[in-house]
């Protein structure tokens, strides 16, 4: 009697348990990158609170503002600093260059141990080859504090306030979540605002691109499906 042969191939308990394992792969790949998402948003956030946090520490211990408190008396409050304002009581421009008092600030905060690092000051646009000017958010674009009109408004023209560039190349699903934890969601209103995409006081640095918002909506909303990745915002002090 011929012997049977013996059909090969998978049994359905066997592609069960396969589809099961690669639904836990796919499953383990999305919530990894759900919590690096979050963490970035979190770091930011953080980022965020802590210079805040800073800026108003200064002012409370020295009674002057950071960055633009004279060169002249910080070097004899602060050991160390080398840089300073004209003493006028917010971070504007000093001679028509608007460089000076926003890293000055960053000098004063760091060498009075309010924020960490060793920041030198200067009067020059910092690029990525300097670790030394201003510190940077995770995605590598430079924070700087200053008052400017440099975000979104629903006014034409809105008046100048102090803010926090978050820095440049955040993605946009990053910028809309961190804006849904701690303002309304929304690119044009509330405390935390997209940037200005041309025109920037501090050029590429304090600037978005465009594609993060999609103007077709009412109101503006933050445009997730562009997918795009150099986008950047301002928190409102």
């Amino acid at each position: 009697m011929p012997m049977q042969r013996r059909q090969g191939g998978f049994t359905l308990v066997e592609m069960a348990i396969v589809l099961v394992i690669i639904g836990l792969l796919l499953g383990g790949i999305l919530k990894g990158q759900e919590l690096i998402q979050s963490a970035r948003v979190r770091n930011i956030a953080d980022q965020n609170s802590g210079v805040q946090a800073a800026y108003y520490g200064f002012i409370d211990r020295y009674r002057q503002v950071p960055g633009d408190w004279s060169q002249a008396n910080a070097v004899k409050a602060i050991p160390g600093v080398q840089t300073g304002g004209n003493a006028n009581g917010r971070l504007d421009a000093v001679s028509g260059n608007d460089y000076t008092e926003a890293l000055a600030l960053w000098e004063h905060l760091s060498k009075s141990r309010f924020i960490q690092g060793n920041y030198v000051g200067g009067s020059d646009q910092p690029n990525v080859d300097e670790t030394d000017q201003a510190p940077r958010n995770a995605f590598n674009g430079f924070l700087m504090l200053y008052r400017s009109s440099d975000y979104a408004d629903p006014n034409a023209s809105p008046s100048e306030q102090l803010n926090l560039i978050l820095g440049a190349g955040i993605p946009v699903n990053v910028l809309a979540e961190l804006d849904r934890k701690i303002d309304d969601g929304l690119p044009r209103s509330g405390v935390l605002r997209h940037a200005v995409t041309t025109g920037g006081t501090f050029g590429t640095i304090s600037q978005s691109s465009a594609d993060c918002v999609d103007t077709s909506e009412t109101p503006m909303i933050w445009d997730i499906e562009t997918n795009q990745q150099l986008c950047n915002a301002v928190y409102l002090y």
